[in-house]
């Protein structure tokens, strides 16, 4: 009876398991895409007021800087969209970061990259 109930009820129990946790890291992996697409649409929005105040003559250097730094991050997420809509996209766009990574190019938009959590904060998204 005892091997009955191990083979009989164990893997439906596994499964409803496994199936709440894919649910449940589906969500966070969502709620991290769009934490970094708001934060790309803010940059972006700043980016493009400084670039309308320096038509004007009313930005600094260091506001220039910022917003080239953030139209380089819109170059790489357009760079990353073409390969987007090939073939077998989830095995090459994995193959080019790391290629990147690499020879030093970080191909993927500020955003998008993880925060690398220090001793003192150990907060995640």
């Amino acid at each position: 009876m005892k091997a009955y109930k191990y083979l009989h009820r164990a893997p439906v129990r596994v499964v409803r398991i496994n199936r709440k946790a894919q649910k449940l890291r589906l969500r966070r992996v969502m709620l991290s895409l769009k934490i970094a697409l708001h934060q790309e649409k803010v940059e972006t929005r700043e980016m493009l007021h400084i670039y309308k105040r320096h038509t004007r003559g009313q930005a600094s250097k260091e506001e220039l800087a910022i917003a080239h730094a953030q139209f380089f991050d819109v170059l790489r997420g357009i760079g990353l969209g073409v390969f987007a809509i090939l073939p077998f996209a989830p095995i090459t766009i994995p193959i080019i970061v790391k290629l990147g990574r690499m020879v030093g190019v970080e191909v993927i938009p500020s955003a998008f990259v993880g925060k690398k959590p220090t001793k003192g904060n150990s907060t995640e998204l």
